[in-house]
């Protein structure tokens, strides 16, 4: 803490941690930074771009689905690195569709495990992870000193959120995913591939949804975008202040 005088007055001022959040569209990008002071920065990156907040916090609008977003957020961290600024976290945040009954529409959600669901391979007894074709990884674990202060400063649950790639769009899809990910929350497009960029680079990861629509049949009309673009906002005006009293050593 630096302890500074201003015009008389003692202001005590924290260190702001170095923070990527990496959402898939502006509208989610700019949900979150109306949660931090103005002005913003625009910072150009190779194929996307920055806003660099007041508070100290760097928000990358990084594209839809898990391979784009992997690649936005590893170019990234490879700049802030390269300019010896690393970035201490990276948050996974957006909008996306929440399993009923645990997860309302306009609620919030907290990973504990970020698990992409569909990266396997269909055979006659049914789907089979990566993993178990002897490859590659389907879980990042968030800190778990990281993943209580952000349930506990945003009111979330913490569960699993699981990645696809196709959107669910039907019942059938919604019960099969339950029954193989029983502890899941929610679903996106994004987080697994932030999580594959930031374990790459050493950087801890944390993924929260706001949930816009529940998760089965696609109904327009059951949508409340705006209502969770407004749990965005409201959940990371209370999750940057909360961040400060997380240490990164408390897990190691």
């Amino acid at each position: 803490m630096v302890v500074q005088a201003e015009e008389g007055l003692i202001t005590a001022s924290v260190r702001v941690r170095h923070v990527l959040v990496a959402t898939a569209v502006p509208a989610e990008r700019d949900a979150v930074a109306r949660a931090f002071p103005s002005p913003v920065e625009r910072v150009p990156l190779p194929g996307a771009g920055l806003t660099r907040t007041a508070g100290g916090w760097d928000l990358l609008d990084a594209g839809v689905g898990p391979a784009l977003a992997a690649a936005s957020v590893s170019a990234a961290l490879t700049a802030a690195r390269l300019a010896g600024t690393p970035y201490d976290l990276v948050v996974s945040a957006g909008i996306g569709g929440g399993f009923q009954p645990e997860a309302p529409v306009g609620s919030l959600v907290v990973a504990d495990r970020i698990t992409v669901a569909d990266l396997g391979a269909e055979t006659a007894d049914g789907f089979v992870p990566v993993t178990e074709l002897g490859f590659g990884t389907v879980t990042h674990h968030p800190p778990r000193s990281l993943v209580g202060i952000a349930s506990e400063a945003t009111g979330a649950p913490a569960g699993t959120v699981l990645t696809v790639s196709t959107v669910t769009g039907t019942a059938a899809r919604a019960a099969e995913l339950r029954a193989r990910h029983p502890r899941a929350l929610a679903e996106g497009m994004e987080g697994f591939g932030v999580a594959e960029a930031a374990a790459t680079h050493g950087t801890a990861v944390l993924e929260i949804r706001a949930v816009s629509n529940p998760v089965g049949p696609r109904d327009r009309a059951a949508w409340r975008i705006g209502d969770a673009l407004a749990a965005l906002t409201e959940a990371f005006g209370k999750l940057a202040p909360a961040l400060e009293s997380w240490n990164p050593h408390d897990d190691q």
